[in-house]
C-alpha cells in the first residue's frame, strides 16, 4: 500500500470513528457488557451471549479508534516488530497454556474464535490493544518525562498490570478462563501478575521499537479518540466487576478513569461524538 493510499483511508477511517465515538466507546460497551452479564447469569442463552463470531466482531470493533490512531505511523520497522510481537504472543500463551508458566495452570472455558493447539487465533487483537492502550496512556501522562524510556517503560508496564487486575478477575467471573488453583485474588493467581510483567515487559519494549516516541506522541496530541479503546474497556469490565462484587478490580477501574480524565479529552464533545481530527 502506497502512502496516498495509506493517508486516504487512515482519514477516512478517523473521520468514521470521530463521527460515531459515544456508539463505539460506551453504548457498544454496554450493550457487550449486559449480553455477557446475562449471558453467565443465565439470562441470555450462551450460545449468543458467548458467540464467537459476535465475540470477535464486537471486539474488532471497540479496537477501530486504536487502529485509527496507530495507522498513520506503521511503517516497514513497525510491521516488523508487531509481526514479532504477535508470534511472542502465541508462543507465549501456548507455553501457558500446556505447562502453567508463567501465568499458572488455566484453561479456556470459551472459544474466543478458532483455537490452534489450545490459543485462541485472535489472541493478538485480545491483547496487543491492552498493551498499545497502556502505552498511549502513560506518555499522555507523564508529558515531558515521556521522552525518557526510564520513566515511558515502567510506567507503561504499571498500567499493563493494572489493566489486568481489571481483566482476569471479570473474565474469571464470566468463565472465559479459570485458573487449575483458583487464586487468592477473585480466583486468579500472583503467579498470573508475575507472568503479566513478563510478558507485559517485552510486548512494551516492541511497542518502542516499533514506533517512533516523538511521532507517536504528536499523532496522540492530534488524535481526540486515541484513547476510546481504553474507555470502552473499563466500560466494559468495570460494568462486570461492579455486578460480581469485585470491589478491588473495581477500584482499580476507577484508578483507570482517573488516568482517563487527567488527559483532559473527554468533555462534552466527546458525549456529542464531535471532536474529530478534522474539527
Amino acid at each position: 500500500m502506497d502512502s496516498a493510499t495509506l493517508s486516504a483511508l487512515s482519514t477516512r477511517l478517523d473521520r468514521l470513528v470521530a463521527a460515531n465515538r459515544p456508539g463505539i466507546a460506551v453504548l457498544a460497551p454496554l450493550i457487550g457488557a449486559a449480553s455477557l452479564i446475562g449471558g453467565a447469569l443465565g439470562y441470555v442463552p450462551r450460545w449468543l451471549a458467548f458467540n464467537a463470531v459476535l465475540l470477535l466482531l464486537g471486539t474488532a470493533m471497540l479496537r477501530l479508534p486504536l487502529v485509527a490512531a496507530v495507522l498513520p505511523e506503521i511503517d516497514r520497522r513497525a510491521l516488523a516488530a508487531l509481526g514479532a510481537l504477535c508470534g511472542y504472543t502465541y508462543l507465549i500463551e501456548y507455553v501457558g497454556v500446556t505447562s502453567g508458566w508463567p501465568y499458572g495452570a488455566f484453561s479456556y472455558g470459551v472459544e474466543l474464535g478458532p483455537m490452534v493447539a489450545g490459543v485462541p487465533l485472535a489472541l493478538p487483537l485480545f491483547f496487543l490493544p491492552l498493551v498499545c492502550n497502556a502505552y498511549f496512556l502513560a506518555v499522555l501522562l507523564l508529558g515531558e518525562r515521556a521522552g525518557t524510556a526510564r520513566y515511558r517503560l515502567p510506567a507503561t508496564v504499571a498500567i499493563v498490570l493494572l489493566v489486568d487486575c481489571v481483566l482476569d478477575p471479570g473474565a474469571v467471573a464470566l468463565g472465559f478462563w479459570s485458573y487449575a488453583d483458583g487464586g487468592v485474588y477473585y480466583g486468579v493467581p500472583l503467579s498470573n501478575y508475575a507472568g503479566w510483567v513478563l510478558s507485559g515487559s517485552v510486548a512494551v519494549l516492541a511497542l518502542d521499537v516499533a514506533f517512533d516516541h516523538r511521532a507517536l506522541r504528536a499523532r496522540l496530541d492530534d488524535c481526540p479518540f486515541a484513547l476510546d479503546d481504553l474507555v470502552s474497556f473499563v466500560v466494559l469490565w468495570g460494568l462486570v466487576n461492579l455486578v460480581y462484587a469485585n470491589w478491588l478490580p473495581v477500584l482499580c477501574t476507577a484508578a483507570l478513569v482517573c488516568g482517563l480524565l487527567a488527559t483532559d479529552r473527554f468533555d462534552l464533545a466527546f458525549a456529542r461524538g464531535s471532536g474529530g481530527v478534522d474539527g
